[in-house]
């Protein structure tokens, strides 16, 4: 089949990446894609927010199915787009609905489904400008940290935990006032659970599900988990500490009625559920869901299926996701993220990457990256990926940073302590 891949990251690098890999794949199309996806299929420039350019392209490769990659297009409403476009009828597309997709564009949305289905997550309560002064006057009633979360898509950047009263009463009327833009019109207070992230990915068909390999992610640009907040310094699979007791936890009390909302609510949901989650004494919570899958971790967690990816993709697309049975890599695999001097704050782009023909046993996906001429430069704040396996993540880890320390651009930055907690 011809497939189109929505996205231009290290997460869609990772798709076209096992895309390639299946016999079921005639015609590999990205759109836009960066410099590494060119080497497993077409780039496409064009914006994944312009559906109509989409459609065209859909039309003119004759595309069978559309990945989304991105969470953007599909708070969006892009599935919903390619509903109601006869000439698109027959395309399979992998995401939700917009509807559905409030579970990662909402955080209030997605809070009300947890309370509807009794789903562990921490307390709260949210507020708009019109009642600021109830937020403020609930800010001092808590005990600090406390947790402030736009409510819509903010780039990552939307959670801020704070220890000053004070601090976090300022922060909540920048919020409502437009900090964020339209993503904290309306701003989550929530209860600050102390414990380890983790994170679960389920592939569903809108009725069944199936789980792929866990990982862990590294947020903070700083090593020990310090400094500010990025889009993921690097990931570990699988975790350690999520044995089989916690496993049992997570699925029963948040996998099973995740994905029995979606199908009592007949919600139109094809595609993957990134659980974020937090074991508190061993006693699993979620922090928040996403409606596809994250990056870095996806950098860890495909390299470890086994499976033909395509099938699985098109097993969901067909209401048949049960009749597969997943298959995972008793390996470790660890991602270590490169990202450009100055992130997550200004850095500059196009600078020259060197040494990428010396990396050897790591598996290169490139994020924030473009062609120019013969060279290959930084077009983001994270560059590449390097994934290497191991016996456990450890040893997969000192793979991936003597590989890094090939890896030249000017004001390259990576963490070298990834899985300094497990």
């Amino acid at each position: 089949m011809n497939i189109l891949l929505l996205g231009g990251g290290g997460r869609e690098h990772a798709f076209a990446w096992k895309i390639k890999q299946s016999p079921l794949c005639s015609q590999l199309f990205i759109a836009p894609g960066n410099a590494g996806t060119e080497t497993c299929g077409v780039n496409i420039p064009i914006s994944y927010n312009d559906f109509d350019k989409v459609k065209d392209l859909v039309l003119e490769k004759e595309i069978n199915l559309v990945l989304v990659g991105p969470e953007e297009p599909l708070v969006n409403g892009i599935v919903d787009f390619f509903k109601k476009e006869e000439a698109l009828s027959d395309v399979k597309i992998i995401g939700p609905a917009a509807y559905p997709a409030q579970l990662e564009g909402s955080k209030a949305f997605a809070k009300k489904f947890m309370e509807e289905y009794n789903i562990p997550t921490a307390a709260y309560k949210e507020f708009t400008a019109a009642n600021l002064d109830e937020g403020i006057a609930f800010i001092e009633e808590q005990i600090p940290p406390i947790v402030l979360k736009a409510d819509g898509l903010a780039a990552g950047k939307g959670v801020l935990i704070l220890d000053d009263k004070e601090e976090a009463k300022a922060e909540l009327k920048m919020m409502l006032g437009g900090k964020f833009g339209a993503a904290s019109q309306t701003v989550v207070i929530e209860e600050f659970l102390s414990g380890i992230e983790f994170s679960v990915f389920a592939i569903t068909d809108g009725k069944d599900y199936q789980l792929l390999p866990v990982a862990k992610d590294y947020k903070r640009i700083g090593e020990g988990d310090t400094g500010l907040n990025t889009g993921g310094m690097g990931a570990v699979s699988p975790v350690p500490f999520v044995d089989e007791v916690l496993m049992s936890k997570v699925v029963e009390r948040i996998v099973k009625p995740t994905i029995k909302g979606i199908k009592e609510q007949a919600l139109d949901y094809i595609g993957f559920v990134f659980f974020g989650l937090i074991a508190v004494d061993n006693e699993p919570y979620v922090i928040e869901y996403n409606c596809r899958m994250g990056d870095p971790e996806t950098e860890v967690v495909l390299p470890r299926l086994k499976n033909d990816f395509v099938a699985l993709l098109n097993a969901a697309a067909e209401g048949a996701i049960s009749d597969q049975a997943i298959e995972i890599d008793s390996r470790a695999a660890t991602a270590l993220m490169l990202v450009s001097g100055g992130y997550p704050q200004a850095y500059t782009k196009g600078k020259k990457i060197n040494g990428l023909e010396s990396v050897s046993d790591s598996i290169i996906f490139h994020a924030g990256t473009k062609t120019v001429g013969e060279n290959v430069v930084t077009n983001g704040g994270r560059v590449l990926a390097l994934t290497s396996y191991g016996p456990s993540f450890k040893e997969a880890l000192a793979v991936s940073k003597s590989n890094a320390e090939k890896v030249k651009f000017e004001g390259v930055y990576y963490r070298k302590d990834i899985g300094f907690d497990l």
